[in-house]
């Protein structure tokens, strides 16, 4: 026997059957066991949803042979004939292919005659809007006030192009996309009916590259089962939708959050190598970013599925709540400029470089290195010169032991803490630190700062670092050490006074107060 696809070996047979669109199935359910049977009927939606598969199953419900009802025997001849399409007095037609007036009007010539076997005539349409207008006008008539004997059922992608006229004689049902779980949890069932292995994730990439339509999802699966060799794997259903690995998407969110644009340069053009979609890529990464953005609005008791990500809840702590609702909105708008660009390649890089570009955090971020590095070789200009008074290498030596951080500042730099809790983190001071446990010391004047969530947020980040069974204890008092956080303000503070000492004493600002006269507003002194 030879083999028959999943799309038309998997064809439901009842309502039973059918995935999703429960809400034309309980009208059409109760109309057939209610005996309220109107005599024409309108199936719209996008390809592959049901809308001809549903409107078979009507044809059957209708002519069993032991009565008309919403669950067909499907063991008498008429529903036997119907599935294997050899139903005498079901008339299926293709209005692509017979758009033509006269064969609109010898069709509904026969109208007129009583079905050959069968308890109705139906006459099933496919993709109406393909009809003239003349074909329309020819139907209409026959359409609004058939034989008892006759049943319409149609068909159509796009019910815009269907005369009201038409429409208005018609109950009209529109059927919804299906949703990515409906179609995973449909092949799953398929698979391990076939027994053929799979994982997960496979599923899931074969589900969204469907966008909502069973019939797509199935020839997928049929293409997928013949590449993998009969067993579904991730890496290699990856490779036959041009797809890229999650380790890939993952090493882009980093590069954003370290705002690194080498990293994420380098990584674009390892994806480069395995010739991808990219706008099937970019909107993989849309979706991560999406269920960031969730769980970041979720508690930290939250037992939703995606709390089970560990690398999505690393992400979600990492980046604030803003520059995952920025990054979203630029790849959104990017995947619009894809199709304009010079190649796909270049228009993906300018996505990802116009997130850091617009990133508040990494623009102040780079501003602060450029601030550090110039008062760095200042303070190194200031410990070299022979003039150098003893005040001035005092700051020069605080300013270079500040860069290379204390202990604790150390820490939250490796732990990579944005935020609030990086401001709680970093207003604290070390008070000690063992196998078990880590105590740090918070001043009064700061303890507004600090909650439960924050408390929690910091205390996973610091069993990450350094295990899980370490307690973090932190404790409102005043401390003889100097919190990171006071530490940067001293030493700004410092900078600013070497500043203005070196505007004060600057050759070129003197002989301006001299020829005009002038003062120097010492509040707009700032470290360049």
């Amino acid at each position: 026997m030879s083999y028959q696809v999943l799309a038309r070996k998997w064809r439901p047979k009842t309502f039973g059957d059918m995935v999703g669109q429960s809400h034309v199935l309980k009208a059409l359910s109760n109309a057939l066991d209610q005996d309220r049977l109107h005599h024409a009927y309108l199936f719209t939606g996008t390809r592959g949803v049901g809308k001809t598969t549903l409107a078979r199953i009507l044809a059957k419900c209708l002519n069993c042979e032991q009565g008309v009802s919403s669950k067909p025997c499907d063991k008498c001849n008429s529903c036997t004939a119907v599935d294997e399409g050899r139903f005498i007095d079901l008339i299926e037609v293709d209005a692509a292919s017979r758009a033509k007036v006269e064969e609109t009007r010898d069709l509904m010539d026969n109208v007129q005659y009583s079905p050959t076997s069968g308890r109705y005539k139906v006459y099933l349409i496919d993709e109406m809007h393909m009809f003239s207008n003349h074909s329309f006008n020819a139907l209409l008539k026959t359409l609004e006030e058939p034989p008892p004997h006759v049943k319409f059922l149609l068909a159509t992608t796009e019910p815009k192009k269907i005369p009201i006229t038409i429409l208005s004689r018609c109950l009209q049902f529109n059927l919804n996309h299906l949703t990515g779980d409906q179609i995973a949890k449909q092949l799953e069932m398929i698979l391990n009916i076939e027994k053929i292995e799979y994982d997960k994730s496979s599923i899931e990439l074969i589900s969204r590259s469907a966008v909502g339509s069973m019939r797509d999802a199935l020839s997928l699966l049929d293409q997928a089962i013949a590449y993998c060799n009969g067993t579904l794997r991730e890496s290699e259903v990856r490779m036959l939708l041009g797809t890229v690995d999650n380790e890939d998407l993952n090493g882009l969110i980093q590069s954003l959050i370290n705002s690194d644009p080498e990293s994420l340069l380098n990584t674009i053009e390892t994806i480069a190598l395995k010739n991808p979609d990219y706008d099937a890529l970019l909107a993989e990464l849309l979706s991560l970013l999406q269920k960031i953005a969730v769980i970041q609005l979720l508690p930290e008791d939250s037992k939703n599925i995606l709390k089970s990500d560990k690398t999505l809840v690393k992400f979600a702590h990492a980046m604030k709540k803003e520059e995952a609702q920025l990054y979203y909105q630029i790849g959104i708008m990017g995947r619009k400029d894809l199709y304009f660009s010079p190649d796909a390649k270049s228009g993906l890089e300018m996505v990802m470089i116009r997130m850091l570009a617009f990133n508040p955090a990494a623009t102040e971020e780079t501003k602060k290195k450029q601030i550090t590095n110039s008062f760095k070789e200042k303070s190194d200009d200031l410990k070299n010169a022979s003039t150098e008074n003893k005040e001035q290498k005092e700051i020069s030596e605080t300013v270079s032991r500040n860069h290379s951080g204390s202990t604790w500042e150390n820490i939250i730099n490796e732990m990579q803490l944005v935020g609030l809790v990086n401001e709680l983190a970093r207003n604290c001071t070390l008070k000690s630190q063992n196998k078990n446990k880590v105590e740090l010391s918070l001043s009064p004047s700061r303890k507004h700062i600090f909650n439960q969530n924050l408390n929690s947020r910091l205390t996973e980040a610091i069993k990450e670092k350094f295990g899980s069974e370490v307690k973090l204890i932190i404790t409102v008092e005043e401390s003889n050490d100097e919190s990171p956080s006071s530490a940067g303000a001293r030493v700004k503070q410092e900078l600013k006074n070497v500043a203005k000492e070196a505007v004060k004493n600057d050759p070129d600002v003197k002989l301006l107060q001299d020829t005009f006269d002038a003062t120097i507003d010492q509040d707009s002194i700032q470290p360049q």
